[in-house]
């Protein structure tokens, strides 16, 4: 019974010890990378959670595969999940669309926190500094003290201009000290 499987098991001890050395790899990557951009402890933690989630989805991916699961219910449920995936990327009024628009702000946004920026409305103009990105919201700290909330997908849509950022900050404190 056990030499019937022999093949299945060595292939997924294969699979779940490449995801453990991806896992290790790419987690110092991404912490080496993100202190550079001197982002906080918090947004690397939730950087490597992602990337792990994805890498625990190819691994079940890989696992289903190799145990010989039904592809035609594994194509189903696949098809659903990036079905549900393009309607957050494309309906503006989706809960799911205020996350995917954090982690695009997140990853390929120029806004870090800590920037100050101003943001371009019609009748009127909100400035201060980006004090947290989450998954629905930016938050945004004003000069009298004031939290404004703003949900990633409308800040999207926005014209934003970046008034000063980490970079300078940090590049002006080392020319104070020089």
């Amino acid at each position: 019974m056990m030499e019937d499987y022999k093949l299945e098991i060595i292939e997924t001890i294969a699979v779940i010890v490449v995801v453990l050395v991806v896992r290790f790899i790419t987690r110092s990557w991404i912490n080496r990378t993100l202190k550079k951009l001197h982002l906080s402890l918090l947004r690397r933690r939730i950087t490597v959670k992602v990337i792990n989630l994805f890498l625990s989805i190819g691994a079940l991916v890989a696992i289903v595969g190799i145990w010989g699961i039904d592809r035609e219910r594994l194509i189903i449920f696949i098809s659903s999940v990036l079905t549900i995936l393009g309607i957050a990327f494309f309906a503006q009024w989706s809960i799911l669309s205020n996350i995917t628009a954090g982690m695009i702000l997140f990853f390929s946004h120029p806004l870090r926190l800590g920037d100050r920026i101003q943001i371009l409305e019609k009748d009127f103009i909100i400035e201060g500094k980006i004090d947290d990105i989450t998954f629905f919201f930016l938050h945004i700290k004003t000069d009298k003290g004031e939290m404004i909330t703003i949900p990633n997908s409308v800040v999207l849509q926005k014209t934003i201009s970046v008034l000063s950022d980490q970079k300078d900050k940090i590049q002006a404190s080392k020319a104070k000290t020089k």
